[in-house]
């Protein structure tokens, strides 16, 4: 946080919730690994975002609510 805030970076890449929060209050705009997913997909980089956040929930021991899980389908139009 303190790099991006001397750099006065765009955008802090950062998942951990305390952390989003801190980034926050700092005046920070902040973007998580669901939110560069989102954005490649858009970007046409990759097809779908169901099958990345799968492999990082079982290999990477990604935790997410259900209820976010869902929200990131919705909005990378993947919901069935």
């Amino acid at each position: 946080m303190a790099l991006a805030l001397e750099l006065k970076a765009d955008e802090l890449l950062i998942d951990e919730r305390l952390g989003r929060r801190e980034a926050v209050r700092l005046g920070l705009s902040i973007t998580g690994v669901l939110g560069v997913l989102l954005i490649a997909k858009n970007r046409g980089l990759i097809a779908k975002v169901q099958p990345i956040m799968e492999s990082l929930i079982s290999q990477a021991n990604f935790r997410i609510s259900h209820q976010l899980y869902e929200e990131v389908l919705q909005t990378a139009n993947e919901l069935d």
